[in-house]
């Protein structure tokens, strides 16, 4: 024969009697919280904003040096201020050399003269030694041996004589 409840209970119609919890008629919370909606505050679920987003990425997976030498060319107004990026244009980024071209050689000769400020100026944009050495030169010119117009002979001389 039985002798708890429980038991008793099962061997008379095959059902258990619901045993009360503990306590005051309530059940015992869990040890841990369950985290909810945090209100008013910050919380990493929250939207973020593509920027920030964006900027772990690049620091994540170690493409910032490459991010600040596109920069170079990306900005090239705002890194280097609107007059000289009106007369000049890098052309190319290697082992930490910028190349630079400017429309005339005039402005080829004042970039030249400003070298150490510009690199001041970049390496406040986009980090130190990103650009170390800055390479002026002017206007490439035109070639004469190429072309649909090319004629044989010495090429263009002094024709008004």
């Amino acid at each position: 024969m039985a002798t708890g409840g429980a038991d008793a209970g099962q061997a008379a119609g095959g059902r258990a009697a619901p045993v009360p919890p503990a306590g005051r008629g309530r059940t015992a919370r869990p040890a841990t919280r369950r985290r909810g909606y945090s209100g008013a505050g910050p919380d990493p679920r929250d939207p973020q904003p593509f920027g920030a987003i964006l900027e772990r990425l690049v620091k994540a997976r170690g493409w910032g040096r490459p991010a600040a030498e596109a920069t170079v060319f990306g900005a090239w107004e705002r890194v280097v201020g609107p007059d000289i990026a009106a007369h000049s244009r890098p052309v190319k980024l290697e082992g930490g050399e910028l190349t630079v071209e400017a429309e005339s050689t005039a402005w080829a000769t004042q970039l030249r003269m400003l070298a150490g400020t510009l690199l001041v100026r970049i390496a406040a944009a986009v980090g130190h030694n990103v650009v170390t050495r800055l390479r002026v030169h002017g206007p490439a010119a035109p070639s004469w041996s190429r072309g649909p117009r090319r004629v044989r002979g010495r090429g263009p001389r002094d024709t008004y004589g």
